[in-house]
């Protein structure tokens, strides 16, 4: 990463109360502000972590804003993935340069851009997505962030479903409504090997998902998980978690497709009482 700022690079300055804000370099550029303006050339090859200055002498933090920061706030449509949750699907489906993702809801593009960060030039990601408003907007946040559309990234206006299944893929992202509509997909497009992972919002459609990945036999055991993120205070010793956190923002759900012509072994487990329409007194282990 080129450490000083050049002409259109995105530059995130804060101001002495942590207020931040987000500017494009553009020559002959000035971004005004109550207290003078900013010089768009005077910003251009200092380095990032720079102090810079408005005309009136009004001080800011000058980086180069984070994944996290552009996501946070970026134009959207629908809920954006948050990027805890990136996180942890980029690193729990095993998402690395070279791989090729099929990616079912792109929403306001949050995740297709940590996907295509990941995947790198040698690798692709294809996207479905039902709603055209959603479609815009994603490959606007998409393009803005890698400063043109990335060649490796194709965005299909449609059902992820209907799509042909000639192609094949090391891992399959699901952002839907209903992800368990698409796990005979995963089954037929899947390498063996290869990540399922769904994120849903409810424990309804969890549950509902899980069963799905388990009845059609294809699949290893699903593994479900949530994260919560809790940011402390810490000023002299005055050390506490913060008021605010970012709690529950939706569920992660994941197997693995078995080979070809594979059942898996039977997964030991006591469900409990009437579960899978057993009878309450029958003991299963």
């Amino acid at each position: 990463m080129q450490p000083e700022f050049k002409y259109g690079d995105r530059v995130q300055l804060s101001d002495a109360k942590g207020k931040l804000h987000t500017i494009t370099l553009k020559e002959g550029g000035e971004w005004h502000t109550h207290k003078g303006w900013l010089i768009h050339d005077q910003i251009v090859g200092t380095p990032q972590g720079s102090v810079v200055e408005t005309t009136a002498g009004l001080k800011f933090l000058a980086f180069k804003p984070l994944y996290g920061d552009y996501v946070l706030s970026m134009p959207r449509g629908a809920t954006i993935v948050y990027p805890k949750d990136a996180a942890l699907i980029v690193g729990f489906a095993d998402i690395a340069p070279g791989v090729r993702v099929l990616e079912a809801g792109v929403g306001s593009g949050a995740l297709t851009i940590a996907l295509l960060r990941a995947v790198g030039p040698e690798g692709a990601v294809d996207s479905f997505e039902r709603r055209s408003e959603f479609a815009d907007i994603a490959t606007k946040n998409v393009t803005d962030y890698f400063n043109g559309l990335p060649s490796n990234w194709s965005l299909t206006l449609g059902s992820v479903q209907d799509k042909p299944t000639d192609v094949k893929y090391d891992r399959i992202v699901l952002d839907m409504l209903a992800p368990w509509e698409c796990v005979q997909l995963a089954d037929d497009v899947l390498h063996p090997g290869g990540v399922l992972l769904a994120y849903v919002a409810t424990t309804t459609q969890l549950s509902t998902m899980a069963e799905a990945i388990k009845e059609s036999g294809r699949f290893t055991e699903p593994e479900s998980s949530e994260s919560l993120v809790r940011q402390w205070h810490h000023e002299g010793l005055a050390v506490r978690p913060v008021h605010r956190m970012i709690g529950h923002t939706g569920f992660l759900i994941q197997a693995r497709r078995l080979a070809p012509g594979v059942v898996a072994p039977l997964r030991r487990r006591r469900p409990s009482k009437g579960a899978y329409g057993l009878p309450e007194e029958e003991t299963v282990i």
